[in-house]
């Protein structure tokens, strides 16, 4: 009976031996997109957040008991982005905090910001047993057509509208061919080569990452969207005659997911789509209709269960538009002053510099209360198509990629 016994408990041992291992896995998640993934709501943003009742458990955790950014117990983040060439770009790793935002000239370097990495990593670190490390690469200004054009989507194909505008604008079709089959899927490759680099030697930016146990790609956060919101030849009007016609959109992002998963080798990597929301949910036209389209991929059937698409209109602050739309007026008038507008007082042109600031000063102190002024500088630090730079809502953002990522993890 005695070798039986030992037999089982043998057996049983390397059962808990196995199973320690397995829940020792790095958890590996991957966040990329444009420059709303990158991020560009500034730290001192961050107070405006604990102003709502609602979102003042969020700062909470967004900070240390000394005030300042949170740092991540056990998660580590490796960061690569760069200047639109992409020949100047660089990485910033370490232990998870803020400052992985968008960056200056020098992309190593902390700039001060956040994106949605800041809350999703530390709902994750909060989550998991494991270790986690987010793989983050992010580029402003990059199209899903183009610079981060899936391979199996083929090559960009313009359409007869866009070869007669060429034509009618002097250029030669086919170096204009060549120079959009060269740009064609190049921050694909830049991310995906970067994930395989950071994989290859994950103890490099996790220290606490064990060999024997490795690595599990435990989700994939894209964010993107607005430089195909606005591109008017690649999506022309629809038979609505009034909307663009996005479905190539969702086209292309159903092959995204596809592609991602073979290169990364990881077949059922839930894949969160941030469906873009910059003007909240009061937007209309092609806005409403790209939103759509950026979803829609997560109703397939072959996606169902492992791809979620996550609103974030929700998110837009409406108190700091409303108050931007006040700026943009402001910033309509000193336009209006400098070219002699016949709607303003220096329609004749005898307005000198300093009587026109005079004036826009007390344009906007009727139109802008010190209150709304004061809560502008306490909440936004960007422009609209960065939702403002509003920390509060890139931090409602992270949280609510992680929710969805950890979702799907459950099934």
């Amino acid at each position: 009976m005695k070798p039986i016994f030992h037999l089982i408990v043998s057996f049983f041992l390397l059962l808990q031996i196995g199973a320690s291992a397995q829940s020792k896995k790095l958890k590996v998640f991957i966040l990329a997109g444009q420059s709303n993934m990158e991020g560009h709501a500034r730290i001192e943003t961050f107070d405006y957040i604990g102003d709502d009742p609602a979102t003042a458990p969020l700062l909470k955790m967004m900070r240390g008991a000394d005030g300042k950014p949170a740092v991540a117990e056990n998660a580590w983040i490796s960061y690569l982005t760069g200047h639109y060439e992409g020949n100047a770009n660089g990485e910033g790793v370490g232990k998870l905090t803020a400052g992985y935002g968008a960056r200056g000239s020098n992309p190593t370097q902390d700039g001060g910001k956040i994106g949605p990495e800041f809350t999703f990593g530390l709902a994750m670190d909060a989550a998991m047993k494991e270790p986690v490390l987010l793989i983050k690469t992010a580029w402003g200004g990059r199209s899903l057509n183009t610079q981060f054009r899936p391979p199996s989507a083929g090559p960009y194909v313009f359409s007869e509208a866009q070869i007669a505008q060429m034509q009618k604008q002097g250029k030669n079709v086919e170096e204009e061919k060549a120079a959009k089959a060269k740009e064609s899927g190049r921050f694909y490759r830049y991310m995906v080569e970067h994930v395989k680099s950071v994989l290859a030697d994950p103890k490099r930016v996790c220290p606490a990452y064990d060999p024997a146990a490795g690595y599990e790609i435990a989700g994939f956060i894209w964010l993107q969207g607005f430089n195909d919101l606005v591109d008017g030849n690649t999506y022309p009007t629809g038979a609505d005659g009034k909307t663009r016609d996005y479905s190539q959109y969702s086209d292309l992002m159903a092959h995204f997911i596809r592609d991602v998963r073979k290169d990364l080798n990881a077949p059922k990597m839930p894949f969160v789509i941030g469906v873009l929301g910059v003007g909240g949910l009061k937007a209309e036209g092609n806005t409403v209709s790209f939103r759509k389209a950026m979803a829609a991929p997560a109703a397939l059937p072959e996606f169902k269960g492992n791809v979620a698409a996550v609103e974030t209109a929700p998110f837009w602050s409406d108190e700091l538009d409303q108050i931007d739309q006040k700026r943009a007026k402001v910033k309509q008038m000193a336009h209006l002053l400098k070219s002699k507008n016949k709607n303003t007082p220096n329609k004749d042109g005898t307005m000198d510099e300093a009587q026109q600031k005079e004036y826009l000063k007390k344009f906007e102190a009727e139109l802008i209360s010190p209150e709304e002024a004061a809560k502008w500088t306490r909440g936004a630090s960007n422009a609209g198509y960065h939702y403002l730079g509003c920390a509060k809502t890139f931090a409602l953002m992270g949280k609510a990629f992680a929710e969805a990522n950890l979702e799907m993890l459950k099934k």
